[in-house]
C-alpha cells in the first residue's frame, strides 16, 4: 500500500533522515520508533506531502503519492490542529467534507464515530472547551471519519490516561482488521507490542 522509497532529508546541513526505506501493507500496523529528534515527525510530514524529501520518494500502491491520493490518507499529527471556537461536531463534518465526502455520508460517519467513542454529548461544545483527552478523541475522529486506506498516527496516545489509551488501541486494531494500512509513531511500547507486526527504528 505505502512504500517509503529511500528517503533522505537535511535541514541547514544537518541530515535528519538517511536513506529510509520500508513499506506498509493493507491490514498491517507498522511502528515508527526513535528518540525525540530522530526524524519521526519529519518523515510523517514527508509522507503526507507537507515536506519535500531531498532524495527518494513516497509511493502509494506503486505510484508516486499525488495530491488526489491524500483524500485516501488520514493523518493525526502530534501537534493538534483543531479550531478552538468551532463546535466539535461541526468541525468533524468540515474536515470530512474536505476529504471529499458528500454531506449525507459525512454526517452518517461522524455521528457513528461520536456514538462509538461516547462523544455524542460533545457535539455542540467548542473544541477549546474540551479537555486535552477529549480533543484527542475529536482529532482521531477527524483522522478516520472518511475511512482512509492509509492512516498515519503521530503519538496518538499523548494526553490519554490508561483507559482511553486502551480504547484507542482497540479502535486502531479494528481499523487494521478492516484492511487499513497504518503507520504508528509512538513512545508507547505496550501499544507497539500489541498492535505492530513490525517496527522501524530511526
Amino acid at each position: 500500500m505505502l512504500e517509503v522509497d529511500h528517503i533522505s532529508k537535511s535541514f541547514g546541513g544537518q541530515e535528519v533522515l538517511h536513506d529510509v526505506h520500508f513499506g506498509v501493507d493493507r491490514g498491517e500496523v507498522v511502528g515508527l520508533l526513535g528518540a525525540n529528534g530522530a526524524g519521526k515527525t519529519t518523515l510523517l510530514r514527508i509522507i503526507t506531502g507537507l515536506l519535500t524529501p531531498d532524495s527518494g520518494q513516497v509511493l502509494l500502491e506503486g505510484h508516486p503519492l499525488t495530491q488526489a491520493d491524500l483524500r485516501r490518507v488520514g493523518y493525526l499529527p502530534e501537534e493538534r490542529g483543531l479550531y478552538r471556537h468551532m463546535r466539535a461536531g461541526e468541525q468533524a463534518l468540515y474536515f470530512a467534507r474536505l476529504k471529499g465526502m458528500d454531506k449525507a455520508r459525512a454526517e452518517a460517519e461522524v455521528h457513528r464515530w461520536f456514538d462509538r467513542l461516547g462523544m455524542a454529548d460533545w457535539w455542540d461544545k467548542p473544541a477549546g472547551r474540551l479537555s486535552k483527552g477529549m480533543q484527542q478523541r475529536l482529532q482521531f475522529v477527524v483522522s478516520v471519519a472518511h475511512r482512509p486506506d492509509l492512516l498515519i498516527l503521530d503519538e496518538p496516545f499523548s494526553g490519554f490516561d490508561a483507559a482511553n489509551s486502551a480504547m484507542l488501541r482497540h479502535e486502531i486494531a479494528a481499523l487494521r482488521e478492516e484492511g487499513a494500512a497504518i503507520l504508528l509513531s509512538t513512545h508507547n511500547l505496550q501499544a507497539a507490542t500489541e498492535l505492530c507486526s513490525k517496527t522501524i527504528a530511526l
